[in-house]
């Protein structure tokens, strides 16, 4: 699997040599503090012809919406995306609905809630898969510093990461055990193989798209990036054993799939089907 170097691409050399189209979106529930930094970031972007879509998919009562829309983002409301399919059911979910109206041969999911963010979330993950055929699927990796009380340590953010996920990972699903950080929600992928993968409605989407990933297309089509480092608010305790627990239904539901468990989940896992099969269904 190949690791890409912090800043491999520039925003020069991307445009230059993409032979791709690329989308970028935030899905966003209100981030009112951070869209704005965000944008201003990414949104030169498309005026250089790096990337061709900026795309907030929008959940919020702060004024997230209003901000994008201001600084000219191209803004869904994400309950006005597939509402068939009924009420948005969280991250996965949002995600999946704005795939609907993203264009770009290269899609980047990105958080809304990121500090201190650079050009280099979106260039160094669509750059592999906008610039060359081998590769499908890349996911960020970072450091992640711990800040309270006015404090910031260097580590100790991602604690479910390290508690749960990767030792999950690393004990069932072997090859996937070099990514960094499987629950990074900085994502790039080929449209077609997002377009043909189900997508977990909550917070286990992260873990079960590298998954799906893998099994689609194999360990040699996938690949992570080095953001360095990102910081954002971290969740109490008490809210960490609900985000847990989806993850690991993520984790499971695949070895359920996989005849690896047998015990059912006390509760199913919600998932979109690949959107692929929509459009399949309409024509």
């Amino acid at each position: 699997m190949r690791t890409f170097a912090h800043r491999t691409f520039t925003a020069e050399r991307l445009a230059a040599s993409r032979e791709r189209t690329i989308s970028v979106c935030l899905p966003a529930r209100d981030e009112a503090a951070t869209i704005g930094p965000i944008l201003e970031v990414l949104l030169p972007l498309r005026e250089r012809g790096v990337v061709d879509q900026v795309v907030v998919a929008d959940d919020s009562s702060d004024g997230t919406a209003e901000i994008a829309e201001r600084l000219g983002a191209e803004v869904h409301r994400q309950a006005e995306l597939l509402p068939q399919f009924g009420p948005v059911r969280g991250k996965g979910d949002a995600m999946w609905r704005a795939l609907s109206v993203l264009t770009g041969e290269v899609v980047c999911f990105l958080d809304a809630d990121s500090e201190e963010f650079g050009e280099h979330f979106a260039l160094d993950l669509a750059g592999p898969l906008a610039a060359g055929d081998e590769l499908r699927f890349v996911k960020a990796f970072y450091r992640r510093p711990w800040r309270t009380a006015g404090r910031v340590e260097p580590h100790g953010g991602g604690r479910v990461t390290e508690l749960l996920a990767r030792p999950m990972l690393e004990r069932f699903f072997g090859e996937l055990a070099a990514f960094h950080q499987p629950l990074a929600g900085e994502i790039a992928a080929r449209r077609e193989l997002l377009t043909s993968l189900p997508f977990a409605t909550g917070y286990s989407v992260d873990v079960a798209l590298l998954i799906d990933a893998w099994r689609a297309v194999g360990i040699d089509a996938l690949a992570q990036a080095d953001l360095r480092v990102r910081q954002n608010r971290h969740r109490p305790l008490a809210s960490l054993g609900p985000m847990a627990t989806e993850v690991l239904a993520g984790i499971t539901s695949r070895m359920e799939a996989d005849g690896r468990l047998r015990a059912p989940a006390p509760e199913p896992l919600v998932e979109r089907p690949p959107l692929a099969t929509l459009a399949a269904l309409a024509g």
